[in-house]
């Protein structure tokens, strides 16, 4: 257990974090210390990116045909941002560890 006057370790930079999964798909979760997530993400992208491809219309341009991955992806953006943002702020803020019984979020994202 951390020391209550030992200072936290400083989160990854949340705009580092953004670039990472623009590049890199899963990337931003690995970089959090979540590559399960990451992976989760990276999985059900290939998936849905594979099932829109089977149910779309022959004309349909790239992005229609894979439509589903393009989805996972930017919601997967999107996640690594706000974890990565979320930490920031509590350590920012000098936040305590642990759950916040007002707000119902847990800082251990």
């Amino acid at each position: 257990m951390s020391n209550a006057t030992e200072p936290a370790a400083r989160p990854s930079n949340p705009y580092l974090v953004l670039a990472s999964a623009i590049v890199l798909p899963g990337s931003g979760h690995v970089m959090l210390g979540l590559p399960a997530r990451g992976l989760q993400f990276l999985f059900f992208m290939v998936i849905l990116g594979w099932v829109t491809t089977k149910v779309a219309l022959a004309d349909a341009s790239f992005i229609g045909r894979h439509a589903g991955g393009f989805l996972i992806y930017s919601l997967s953006i999107l996640d690594a941002y706000r974890i990565a943002r979320i930490r920031h702020a509590i350590w920012t803020h000098g936040l305590p560890d642990g759950d916040n019984a007002t707000s119902g979020a847990k800082a251990d994202i």
